[in-house]
């Protein structure tokens, strides 16, 4: 099969990335207004680009017929926000902060989830998220008529205590955070709970020397 992805509409185009880009992690998205009304929603247009700084990229598409979405103007009002990792005691909650209420609900507060301060930003954050990196926008790239990309520093990380098998070393259980990834179609995710190791091997070249 081959497409030429400048042909298709938008739907379609997000079929073939969704179901063939995956698995992709989720970043359950914090943020506050400038007037002060907070915001929860999930996103998987999103990863690490790099450690030096510590950066992120949060891929932000518009609602086809409402337009830009509360996290997506808060972001741009802001500059701040915190992408909680999703782990599976924690799914259900993350995909009722998917429904597209009205603007300015506060679906934290609506789902009973226990939301503290930042520590250095100031969207509010999950008390009980496995892993929770507060963000602050470097660059927002605007990548077409209704999406923008977010380049942003993580300026501060919170690890749950249970989840450190040594501090020092940072050293953390990874399996025990049963951490969730978003799948293929409208409804599909994924467990890390099959998993194999393959360590990066060694020029043969460098071996010989």
């Amino acid at each position: 099969m081959q497409v030429d992805m400048r042909t298709l509409d938008a739907a379609s185009r997000y079929k073939i990335i969704g179901a063939c880009i995956t698995p992709r992690p989720i970043a359950w998205v914090s943020s506050v207004s400038a007037g002060g009304v907070p915001n929860l929603a999930p996103y998987s247009f999103f990863n690490a680009i790099g450690n030096d700084p510590p950066m992120i990229v949060l891929g932000l598409v518009s609602h086809p017929a409402k337009g830009v979405k509360d996290t997506a103007a808060n972001i741009r009002e802001t500059g701040e926000f915190i992408v909680h990792l999703v782990d599976e005691a924690h799914a259900e909650r993350m995909n009722h902060t998917s429904i597209d209420h009205p603007a300015g609900v506060d679906e934290g507060a609506l789902l009973g989830l226990d939301m503290v301060p930042g520590a250095a930003v100031g969207a509010p954050r999950i008390a009980s998220a496995p892993v929770a990196f507060e963000c602050e926008t470097r660059h927002l790239i605007e990548t077409g008529a209704n999406q923008f990309a977010a380049l942003a520093e993580i300026v501060h990380a919170h690890i749950a205590d249970a989840f450190v098998s040594d501090a020092t070393r940072l050293h953390f259980d990874i399996a025990a955070m049963n951490l969730i990834s978003r799948l293929h179609g409208a409804g599909w995710y994924g467990r890390q709970s099959d998993t194999f190791e393959m360590l990066r091997p060694v020029s043969p070249v460098l071996v010989k020397e």
